[in-house]
């Protein structure tokens, strides 16, 4: 056990609070975010995101705060925040500078920052560095260090979580790494590796993301080929896997905050350096484009200005993340079409679907018929328990189930319905 350490969270989203409370446990906590509407949801047992539970909620020591001057007593900070890219697909670290500066104003002689935000190798030290070092008047490296353990929380997953999984800790000096290997070591069953640098260490978590964006769109791309043939790609997978080392990777729609994005991240600091990553954007352009060739599929097979009942916005099932949610290019390109499209939800916000897709959802299904087609778009537990009764009900006669998940390949319909699966 680390002695003396009191350590403070910056940022209390679906990384942050479960990594929070994990700390808890074993250390003296302070949880931080910006927003205050947050900060009283926890104080009350809530967490939105659904990642922690209320009674560990309610159960846990940390101390939740809003304001920025209860962080100072800490001396280890974790910055949490989010990493997104901006309108043109490039990295926006704005969150990443703001927390930079919230806990420069806090920092003291011997503290130690640590960054678990996904960025390109060269951040920590080369931008965040500098920005703590500015705004509190220490000299990085000698007054105050820097560390990097890049986060592996994967929403809705209740099997790897913060304390199950292999925490990688990287430090600006292999003393500050060892620290780090013990404080992370102390709260996952996992354990902890130690990076052989700060940059190896950002590098290995933005390649983790953008290995898996490129071999979705492998399984992408060839779905669209094979949907041109008239077979379906979950029937050629289930073939496929009866061989021992084929990589079952699915279809689908790639959005939310990290494989979504993270590979822009990688992408832009190859083009810094010189080298055009073909690969890499590549598979991305092939997986931003499934939306529209998935509502032009739908489109091809209904009539003119059709009612659709699109089921599920979130951007992964079973959670209520609205992040980079791909749904939205599939209700854009039917939109566009001129149909009539309807979404419905029940684990998204009705208020962030609104802010942030200017969508109305509908508040529940009750009495919801005569839809000419029926998107499942996102596999939540609620849907792919849906017999064929229930689906044909919301169905006018000879209408389309348009199964994007394969969740229904199994469940027989009515005479007289159509089915479209990837």
């Amino acid at each position: 056990m680390v002695a003396g350490v009191k350590i403070a969270v910056i940022g209390l989203g679906y990384v942050g609070l479960p990594l929070a409370v994990a700390l808890a446990r074993r250390f003296a906590v302070i949880g931080f975010d910006v927003d205050g509407q947050r900060i009283a949801e926890l104080k009350r047992g809530h967490d939105r995101t659904g990642e922690v539970t209320s009674p560990d909620l309610r159960g846990c020591t940390a101390h939740l705060t809003d304001q920025a001057k209860e962080i100072e007593p800490a001396n280890l900070f974790i910055v949490t925040v989010p990493t997104p890219v901006d309108d043109k697909n490039e990295p926006d670290l704005s969150a990443v500078l703001a927390a930079c500066r919230t806990v420069g104003r806090a920092i003291r002689p011997g503290a130690i920052v640590v960054f678990e935000s996904t960025v390109y190798p060269g951040v920590t030290e080369d931008i965040c560095g500098p920005a703590l070092a500015k705004e509190s008047g220490l000299v990085c490296g000698k007054d105050f260090f820097l560390g990097y353990s890049p986060e592996r929380i994967n929403p809705g997953d209740r099997e790897h979580t913060v304390d199950r999984i292999t925490k990688v800790v990287a430090g600006q000096t292999p003393e500050i790494a060892q620290k780090l290997k013990a404080i992370y070591g102390a709260i996952t069953q996992g354990g902890a590796f130690v990076a052989a640098s700060i940059k190896t260490a950002e590098a290995a978590k933005v390649i983790e993301n953008a290995q898996r964006d490129v071999n979705i769109a492998f399984i992408n791309e060839v779905t669209m080929i094979f949907s041109k043939l008239g077979i379906s790609i979950h029937d050629v997978l289930e073939t496929s896997a009866t061989k021992w080392n084929f990589l079952k990777f699915q279809p689908g729609l790639v959005g939310g905050h990290c494989i979504g994005v993270d590979p822009f991240y990688l992408a832009h600091c190859a083009k810094d350096k010189g080298h055009h990553p073909e690969v890499i954007l590549a598979g991305r352009k092939i997986n931003d484009s499934m939306g529209g060739f998935v509502a032009e599929q739908i489109g091809a097979r209904i009539g003119p200005k059709s009612r659709v009942l699109v089921l599920g916005l979130t951007f992964k099932e079973n959670v209520p993340d609205l992040r980079n949610s791909k749904v939205m290019d599939v209700v854009a390109g039917l939109v566009g079409q001129g149909h009539k499209v309807e979404v419905h939800d029940p684990l998204a916000d009705a208020g962030e679907a609104k802010a942030h897709y200017k969508l109305d959802l509908l508040p529940s299904l009750d009495g919801a018929s005569g839809y000419h087609a029926i998107v499942g778009a996102v596999s939540h537990a609620v849907y792919a328990a849906m017999g064929g009764e229930t689906l044909a009900g919301l169905l006018c006669e000879g209408g389309l189930l348009a199964d994007i998940k394969g969740m229904w390949r199994a469940t027989p319909l009515p005479d007289g319905y159509r089915r479209w699966q990837l």
